[in-house]
């Protein structure tokens, strides 16, 4: 993660050396700051719910830093016996609101037709809420290009476990066997992400502009690290 951003031209990191580099034969999507950004959202409904709880609120960078996992693995840790009188206020703050302030990230309708139109089988693996996740998907007419949505919820236990991404491709009829030489891609923003395609012996890559504090990565680095999806859309077309 030391290469100078943008090195190519195109926003590309440098592999790691050793990665093997084959075209995707399907392809895991994260969705928050990956495909869409709801950070806005998460921050409000947040803080409504701190403020519900007595606790004080935290600012969007902290929101940004701090919101990884799903609500059911975060929430007892951060209010007790009482997190699922916190979950129920979250939810209700955040239905209100995320559809209309749903955000597509800057080159991501590109992204998904041009895989689409690739023949490139796409997921989504995510945690948020299965049932919100798929409220969103269908909001931006991409029901069509996904072949698995898998949120919080739907699996036995969520994301960096690797049973949600094993639900995924069983949905998309993709064998274990198909991901030898790490063919099966898992896109994402976090250390997260990269834990479950480790976890699960998928190709990691990373996208998102910064490459995150020193030793973010370390325990599960990505194989490639694009700025944006149009840099990830020109990566892929380049193999």
């Amino acid at each position: 993660m030391t290469e100078a951003l943008g090195q190519d031209g195109h926003g590309h990191f440098s592999p790691r050396a050793g990665t093997p580099m084959m075209p995707p034969r399907a392809i895991l999507f994260d969705w928050d700051n990956t495909l869409v950004d709801t950070w806005p959202v998460i921050h409000a409904s947040l803080n409504e719910t701190f403020a519900a709880m007595g606790r004080p609120g935290w600012t969007l960078d902290q929101v940004r830093a701090n919101v990884r996992k799903s609500l059911r693995d975060s929430f007892p840790g951060l209010f007790g016996q009482r997190w699922e009188e916190a979950r129920d206020v979250f939810y209700a703050a955040f239905s209100r609101q995320h559809l209309t302030a749903l955000t597509v990230l800057p080159g991501a309708d590109a992204l998904v037709m041009g895989l689409a139109a690739r023949g490139i089988p796409l997921g989504i693996v995510s945690n948020k809420s299965g049932d919100f996740l798929r409220k969103e998907v269908a909001h931006l007419g991409w029901n069509g290009y996904f072949g698995a949505v898998v949120g919080a919820g739907d699996a036995a236990r969520d994301k960096p476990s690797p049973e949600a991404g094993a639900m995924a491709l069983e949905t998309m009829g993709i064998a274990t066997g198909d991901r030898e030489g790490r063919a099966v891609w898992f896109v994402g923003d976090s250390n997260v992400d990269m834990e479950i395609a480790h976890a699960m012996a998928l190709l990691p890559v990373l996208i998102r502009p910064d490459s995150g504090p020193d030793g973010e990565f370390d325990t599960h680095p990505p194989a490639h690290h694009l700025a944006d999806c149009g840099a990830l859309l020109h990566f892929v077309q380049g193999n």
